[in-house]
């Protein structure tokens, strides 16, 4: 019972939010849109050119960098590392269980309208970026305002930061804490009965609470540098294992995944052909919970993925864009999906309209690793929450030092491991309803800016596709 209550607690928090959201969700969708048009549909006629220079680029050595920046592929693991969660499992779940198998079409749509939004912003970041007095690249929507929009659109900037370095603390630091002390709780008691006293689950959460802090502290108080290698280490190790996991219970059902696909494709427009009136899925409730899902698990538009690429050693702005597309397609049309089909394969009967999401997903991985498959997916969360805290630290961070200035950093940093602890002891039901407004509220002066920068965008991906062509023109003559 003590995993079943995590879990909905998990997708319950993460679905919380779809509602209320709507018009910001609306909006990221347009903005993507009209990205995707402005850029001449970039992502999809230079979609394989993307994959070439950045997922392929993984396996080659990290180049020397130079001073106060990190190479691109570890700017591009601390955003990953924020923006894979515990979302890509209960909140895909749960979008699943209330829109229906329809909503993993909406969300590959969603993601690759996001794929253009998300290659804009951090075209802009490392556009306008500037040094700090460590000799650092900082960058993201703060500066690119300021930079890009001029001086007297310094109060927006601020009021981005503010947003974003609040929101670090809920969702970016207790949330996560919270999860990986319930993650922990939940597979010691898989391995003995549940008798423990509310006391001695507080003590397991406040030494829980502790371990985090001080192992985030050994990375987060190493700086940009520290926290750029350890993510390029996590994040590989992190996603395979659970790909790995979910892939297996895909693999052992592949005779039905053809049948899933058309139930995916068919539920998007009529769900009733398949589920019945019964299930209460309808196409409208497919579209809002896919593409919610979708573009608050891959954080485009938010305008945190920014930060990190800011501090890439690159000269190209367009050429680091390029990781947008990466992330938005590790994060939703690899991970996202996986756990949906994970679902609709491992699962023979799937309670539609039920909100028990993430629980499930321990049902559908129980097919191939048996009761191995509570722990297997509490360490993902684990390592999940854990790398978010990380990337998290360095967000509130660099909008603290906008903000205050660079002395304030450290106090901020203190701050963030106290409430690491904090996180891990208190019941987070209205840290996330406040954490998700935050959230959302970063959004709006990020796709503002966005919008208005939008020219810079097209005129830098018109040049870079000219570059393109004059390599590939010059390769072949």
């Amino acid at each position: 019972m003590t995993q079943v209550k995590t879990f909905q607690m998990l997708v319950s928090e993460t679905q919380g939010s779809v509602f209320w959201n709507l018009p910001i969700f609306l909006l990221l969708l347009a903005t993507g849109l009209y990205f995707t048009a402005r850029t001449g549909f970039f992502q999809f006629s230079h979609f394989g050119y993307a994959m070439k220079n950045t997922l392929f680029r993984a396996f080659e050595p990290s180049l020397h960098t130079g001073k106060g920046a990190v190479p691109p592929l570890h700017a591009a693991a601390t955003s990953l590392a924020a923006t894979i969660g515990t979302g890509n499992i209960a909140g895909v779940a749960g979008a699943v269980i209330l829109g229906g198998p329809g909503a993993v079409f909406w969300m590959w749509a969603a993601a690759f309208l996001a794929m253009a939004t998300k290659y804009a912003e951090i075209l802009l970041a490392v556009k306008f970026r500037e040094r700090n007095k460590a000799g650092e690249w900082v960058g993201g929507p703060m500066y690119y305002i300021v930079n890009g929009l001029g001086s007297r659109w310094n109060w927006l900037a601020k009021l981005f930061a503010a947003f974003a370095m609040l929101s670090s603390l809920g969702i970016g630091n207790m949330a996560q804490s919270n999860t990986i002390a319930s993650a922990v709780c939940t597979a010691i008691s898989s391995f003995s009965a549940p008798s423990a006293t509310a006391a001695g689950e507080a003590i397991i959460k406040l030494s829980i609470g502790i371990i985090t802090a001080v192992f985030a502290s050994l990375i987060i108080l190493g700086g940009l540098k520290r926290i750029g290698r350890v993510t390029s280490s996590l994040v590989p190790y992190m996603s395979i294992l659970y790909i790995f996991a979910a892939l297996s219970v895909v693999l052992l059902h592949a005779d039905r995944i053809v049948e899933v696909l058309k139930s995916i494709f068919i539920c998007a427009f009529k769900p009733s052909a398949l589920l019945g009136a019964t299930a209460g899925i309808t196409a409208s409730g497919a579209f809002r919970f896919g593409t919610s899902r979708a573009m608050f698990s891959n954080e485009a538009g938010l305008g945190s993925a920014p930060i990190a690429h800011a501090s890439a050693d690159t000269s190209n702005p367009p050429e680091q864009g390029l990781y947008g597309i990466f992330e938005v397609f590790v994060d939703t049309i690899i991970i996202c999906t996986l756990t949906a089909l994970a679902l609709l394969l491992g699962l023979k009967e799937i309670p539609y309209g039920e909100d028990i999401g993430a629980a499930l997903v321990t049902m559908a991985f129980s097919s191939v690793f048996g009761n191995t498959a509570g722990i297997l997916l509490a360490l993902c969360i684990l390592l999940f929450a854990f790398s978010t805290i990380i990337s998290w630290a360095l967000y509130g961070a660099r909008c603290c030092e906008f903000l205050l200035g660079t002395g304030a950093v450290r106090v901020f940093f203190a701050a963030y491991l106290l409430f690491i602890i904090l996180g891990a002891l208190i019941e987070l039901s209205a840290a996330w309803g406040i954490s998700d407004a935050l959230n959302s509220l970063m959004a709006l002066p990020n796709l503002f800016a966005l919008l208005l920068l939008s020219g810079t965008v097209a005129e830098q991906t018109r040049r870079y596709k000219n570059t393109i062509k004059d390599k590939r023109h010059s390769s072949s003559s």
